[in-house]
């Protein structure tokens, strides 16, 4: 039941938000039924940010490898991702002080608090998300698409939205 409380709930935010085609010409695909609860949100513990090599090059990677994204509509460090979007956009959440891996800046990463409880994850002051259609590591699928009302990126280890 509670599966479906959230899918229904993502779904009316999708509708409702307009999210999924991108200016690219891409579109997100819908989420199924437990796909939701398989994506990290919670921390467990002190977030780690590491360099994952994709088609898009490197871009920062979190738990299990999965790519981290940037939100365009965040500004001043702040996240306005919440409700149906974060469950599309899990944010990555940290319980202490974030830690950089190989070749991550350390003086870049930081936490912002949340609306909706917890600290999460910023990087040259964009607050961090997980895309629910990543699979596996090396996965890309939420780059340079629309939703929630802004375009989503990968990012560097410069802080800055990947190429491609």
């Amino acid at each position: 039941m509670r599966n479906l409380l959230y899918v229904g709930a993502l779904a009316v935010g999708l509708l409702t938000a307009g999210c999924g085609q991108a200016e690219t010409g891409s579109t997100a695909e819908p989420v199924a039924v437990g796909e939701i609860n398989s994506s990290p949100t919670a921390p467990s513990g002190k977030a780690r940010i590491e360099l994952g090599e994709t088609k898009l090059g490197k871009v920062l990677t979190g738990e299990d490898g999965r790519t981290l994204y940037l939100f365009e509509k965040d500004k001043n460090g702040k996240s306005s991702c919440f409700g149906p979007c974060a469950e599309a956009w899990p944010p990555f959440m940290t319980e202490g002080k974030p830690v950089a891996g190989d070749g991550v800046k350390a003086d870049l990463i930081g936490t912002t608090k949340r609306e909706d409880e917890g600290s999460q994850v910023t990087y040259n002051d964009h607050p961090l998300y997980y895309y629910i259609q990543d699979k596996q590591p090396g996965d890309v699928t939420g780059h340079d698409i629309e939703g929630f009302g802004a375009e989503w990126y990968a990012v560097t280890a410069k802080g800055e939205k990947a190429k491609g």
